[in-house]
Order: C-alpha cells, then sequence, then structure tokens
C-alpha cells in the first residue's frame, strides 16, 4: 500500500469515527427531548434569591408557569426580579426545542459529583438567537446537570440544576443561574420589576458585576392544563 492510499484510508477512519460520534450524541439528545416533551405544561411555585451586582434582594415567593414549546412565565408580586429574557426557562425545554441541530462530543466531566458526557449543540438555523449550547448530560439517569449557553443578543449565561423528587420529568428541584451583566443590554436584555427605577449611574454598575439567581422549588402540577391568559 503506498503511503498516500495509508495516509487516505487513515483519514477516512477518523471521518467515520467522527460521523459515528456525532449519530450516538444526537441520539442522546433526542431521548433527552423525548423525556423533557412528556411536560406539556405545569405550574410551579418556589423561592428565588436574586444577587446582581450591588443588589441584594431578599428571598421572594414566585409563581412560574410553562406551555409547550416555550412559554414561560415567572410572576413575583414585589421586589426585584431580574432575568435576562430568554435565559431563565430553568427546564431547558425552550433551548432544547431547536429542531434543526449538530451536536458534537467534546469530552467528560465531573459535574456535581456526576459523570457527565459534554455535548455540544450547534444550530443550524444562522438566525436562532442561540449559538452555541454546551450539555453536561448525566447519560445514566438522562439529566442535565449543568448548561452553558451562548446568544448573540446577551452575551453567555450558565445553569446548575439539581434534581431530586421531580428528576423523572427532567424538572429540577434548584436551578443556580449566573450571568455576566456586562454582556446584557440593560433595559432590553432585563426584566426589572422593582419597587423604585434604576438610576443611570445604578444601570452603569450593574453592567461591570456579575449576576446570580437561585431557584428553589416548592411544587410542581404538572399537565394538568393552565388557566386561559397567562401568557
Amino acid at each position: 500500500m503506498t503511503r498516500f492510499k495509508i495516509v487516505f484510508a487513515v483519514l477516512l477512519l477518523a471521518l467515520h469515527a467522527q460521523i459515528s460520534f456525532a449519530q450516538d450524541e444526537t441520539a442522546l439528545v433526542e431521548k433527552l427531548k423525548q423525556k423533557l416533551d412528556q411536560v406539556h405544561d405545569y405550574v410551579a411555585t418556589g423561592r428565588m434569591k436574586t444577587d446582581v451586582a450591588f443588589i441584594k434582594a431578599p428571598v421572594g415567593n414566585v409563581k412560574i408557569y410553562y406551555q409547550q414549546p416555550d412559554y414561560f412565565k415567572l410572576i413575583r408580586k414585589s421586589g426585584i426580579s431580574i432575568l435576562p429574557k430568554g435565559g431563565v426557562t430553568v427546564n431547558m425545554n425552550a433551548i432544547m426545542a431547536t429542531k434543526s441541530y449538530v451536536a458534537l462530543f467534546a469530552g467528560n466531566a465531573i459535574t456535581d459529583g456526576f459523570p457527565t458526557k459534554i455535548v455540544k449543540l450547534l444550530p443550524m438555523n444562522e438566525n436562532n438567537d442561540i449559538v452555541l449550547t454546551t450539555l453536561y448530560i448525566d447519560e445514566k439517569n438522562l439529566l442535565i446537570r449543568k448548561a452553558i449557553t451562548t446568544t448573540k443578543e446577551n452575551g453567555t449565561y450558565q445553569m446548575n440544576m439539581q434534581y431530586g423528587r421531580y428528576n423523572n420529568w427532567g424538572l429540577p428541584d434548584k436551578v443556580i443561574f449566573t450571568f455576566n451583566t456586562q454582556d446584557y443590554k440593560i433595559p432590553k436584555g432585563v426584566t426589572l420589576e422593582m419597587d423604585e427605577p434604576l438610576t443611570d449611574a445604578d444601570r452603569k454598575r450593574m453592567q461591570q458585576k456579575n449576576g446570580r439567581v437561585e431557584i428553589d422549588y416548592t411544587t410542581y402540577s404538572i399537565n394538568k392544563g393552565l388557566p386561559p391568559g397567562v401568557f
């Protein structure tokens, strides 16, 4: 066998291995989507803690509504709720709603004590606001332990999920959402619910700090339908 044929054969094997990996990861992501698709809608209650820059908001009660494919609404009657738009859907269904994507294997990691497979999702639609999503998938339990999402408009944000009572539905007991406020356009990219409006100086300081939102879920009512006019 000539040297050229040997090199060509090696390249073919490498290409075949890469395609096989992509097929494996696509199958894993599809299984994960099927699990999440069991949830047609839910109403959840919980407690939310917001820590953004100089703002130390008290822990507050929240009510959250979700409906397929990606309708999401969080209600907090008073205080501060700072959530980048499109960011905290927290059930991952909005991110996983992408139909055309390339799934690439990116290694293995231990995430919060669990073995996970790292999979990068590249949307095929160039008009999609999401540029790249990196999932840390607990393959054994078919759960997303961590997700890092890069968007065109609102920078990069990260979600860490902890599971317990509702893991059969793929719904977390707790979500920790972190983001760099410098990457967000205020107020365009941020939902602000405050007793008093922010000053320009406040907004400038916010854009120089990191943000963190924690949601501890108390209850879920799953697939029971939603009140009309929620969204």
